[in-house]
């Protein structure tokens, strides 16, 4: 029975074997391995993921779909979340979580920010993303697609863009390019915030006006002297700043509060 895309839930499915074959072997699955897909779809890598992991986790909110699932995979080898994947808890499935998907393009910003959420319980992500959007997130600083996207996922994960995936490889074709990125949580010894709700508040606020100085995104809560004290230049642009920078001001900040 054939399925017809739901542009509501942005699908668009993948049919290139040569591509699907690339993105398996970069995931490298062994038996074992805690595994979740988000948006299995038709199961172009449901099926090679399945075969490599027992059971696979997926998560899809097109009950259509989820009917296929349940008619071609036993439960005992797919364990079907049916869902929001922005509602789903995903660290309640376990530590050590590897993430797999083909993510819904109209949702995939605030999708990679619930994962973040779940950093501490992921071994590591693998996905698929408008090219536009992975540029975003391995940007470093100084580049023009650098902004509040790469630092908040940049202070979480280590990121690295492995393919690029052209619109002809999926069914309907859609109008953009991908590309696949995968992302590894950051090393113990990286630094982290001491009020990680601060730290976000304080990218989000230096970003609000990109074209716009540090001093005056950031004037009202950093005076001159603060901006001396922490070394960093009141004249420069918030997609200058790295990671640690942000978290030094955010320290800095809450340390004041004190």
């Amino acid at each position: 029975m054939s399925h017809r895309a739901r542009k509501r839930f942005s699908q668009n499915f993948l049919i290139d074997e040569s591509i699907i074959a690339d993105i398996v072997g970069a995931v490298s699955p062994r038996a074992g391995d805690l595994v979740v897909e988000i948006g299995p779809g038709l199961g172009a890598l449901t099926r090679p993921l399945a075969r490599a992991v027992s059971p696979l986790h997926v998560v899809e909110i097109d009950r259509d779909i989820v009917a296929r699932l349940r008619r071609e995979f036993p439960p005992e080898q797919l364990v079907i979340h049916e869902g929001d994947a922005l509602e789903f808890d995903f660290a309640a499935l376990g530590t050590g979580l590897r993430v797999v998907g083909n993510l819904p393009y109209h949702i995939s910003t605030p999708l990679l920010f619930h994962l973040a959420d779940a950093a501490h319980a992921i071994a590591d992500i693998h996905v698929m993303l408008q090219s536009e959007v992975v540029e975003r997130m391995v940007s470093e600083p100084g580049g023009s697609e650098y902004g509040r996207l790469s630092v908040m996922l940049q202070y979480h994960f280590e990121m690295e863009k492995i393919l690029d995936v052209p619109s002809d490889a999926f069914r309907p074709a859609p109008k953009v390019e991908s590309a696949v990125v995968r992302m590894s949580p950051r090393q113990s010894g990286s630094p982290r915030a001491r009020d990680e709700a601060l730290f976000a508040k304080t990218v989000l606020t230096a970003f609000s006006q990109r074209r716009k100085t540090l001093r005056n995104t950031l004037g009202g809560v950093l005076t001159p002297a603060d901006f001396e004290t922490l070394g960093i230049d009141p004249q420069a642009r918030a997609q200058t700043l790295s990671v640690e920078e942000f978290v030094r001001i955010a320290d800095y900040r809450a340390r004041s509060r004190v």
